[in-house]
């Protein structure tokens, strides 16, 4: 007989204890619990009638945008440090002005907060073609997971937009249920997809910076780079290790990661995501010639999830992981990988 957003409320302060318990990112357990916690005050004010909680809502609602950014950032980007963390304390600081001076603002303000945040996550991702901390196996899984996440706060935005002229056009009901809607739902799913193991990159990623760029006499061409790669791919297997990043590339290479991703991106026309799995999937498939099943030859070589493996051996072959035995003894040549002088040169 709970109401919904106490239901809510009890998933997500689970997710959050599961995730401390396990040794998780700060920033993470935090905005799990912040949306725990905002469930909870609109299970106690919508179910239970609390009526003084309802001065706290709009405060503690706007909490949720800037840690979701803060959160996307350290998990994708560039581990967060407080002097990156404290300015967004601006967003809930002018809520609770606007609710102690100009209380009439807030339906304006809160959905304003929670529509520029998810603006911005969605922007970033555009804006950026690869997100330095991510896991390559991921493949574009970390990057789908958070555009999500950016428009569920849109969402909840546009739902709390609507909340103020369902009221003041006499319809409580509808008021009650989109609350329930725009905020419940949103933090769930916002809670669903920010513990994903896909979001965020390895726990023990270093937090050093990039090494700082190189003069120009130091930087080799485009096809200079790509051949240091190959061999750091070829001399240590990097490129086995699942949870390999673009940092790690590049600090392995003493590049900077943008130099790094521009000079693949421009030699092969691929990002480093997808050159490394070219990779990846020319070791799969000497498994798999060699008797190894589909799921030890993706697991050994680097990849995590099933649909991503099989997504990029057909991509990179043309055909599914499981036809591979049958097409590579019907021809005694190399694999008929696609472009293989380009994608295997140092093999």
């Amino acid at each position: 007989m709970l109401p919904i957003p106490a239901v809510v409320a009890i998933v997500l302060g689970y997710l959050a204890l599961r995730t401390l318990l396990s040794g998780g990112r700060p920033l993470l357990v935090m905005m799990l619990a912040a949306c725990a916690g905002q469930s909870l005050l609109v299970a106690l004010v919508g179910g239970y009638a609390l009526q003084p909680l309802r001065l706290v809502l709009p405060v503690s609602a706007t909490l949720i945008p800037p840690l979701a950014w803060i959160t996307f950032r350290d998990a994708l980007v560039r581990r967060a440090t407080l002097r990156d963390a404290w300015p967004h304390a601006a967003a809930p600081a002018f809520t609770l002005f606007c609710r102690l001076f100009a209380p009439q603002t807030l339906d304006i303000v809160v959905p304003l907060v929670f529509l520029a945040y998810g603006g911005a996550i969605l922007w970033q991702l555009h804006r950026v073609s690869e997100a330095p901390l991510a896991r390559l196996a991921a493949g574009g899984m970390p990057g789908l997971i958070w555009k999500a996440l950016g428009w569920a706060l849109i969402a909840s935005a546009i739902g709390d937009g609507l909340i103020a002229p369902a009221l003041r056009g006499g319809h409580a009901g509808w008021a009650g249920w989109l609350i329930t809607l725009s905020s419940s739902l949103a933090l769930l799913f916002v809670g669903l997809l920010s513990v994903s193991p896909e979001a965020t990159g390895p726990d023990d990623e270093a937090r050093e910076s990039a090494e700082p760029e190189l003069s120009n006499a130091e930087i080799a061409e485009n096809a200079g780079i790509l051949a240091r790669l190959d061999g750091l791919l070829r001399r240590e297997q990097a490129h086995l290790d699942p949870n390999l990043t673009l940092a790690r590339l590049a600090r392995r290479l003493h590049l900077p990661e943008k130099r790094l991703s521009a000079a693949v991106n421009r030699a092969t026309g691929e990002n480093v995501s997808r050159y490394v799995n070219l990779w990846r999937i020319r070791h799969a498939c000497k498994l798999i010639e060699g008797g190894a099943s589909v799921t030890e030859a993706m697991l050994t070589s680097g990849f995590n999830t099933k649909p991503n493996f099989n997504r990029e051996f057909r991509r990179v072959t043309g055909a599914a992981p499981s036809e591979w035995p049958n097409l590579a003894h019907a021809s005694a040549t190399e694999p008929a990988i696609a472009d293989p002088d380009r994608c295997f040169r140092a093999q």
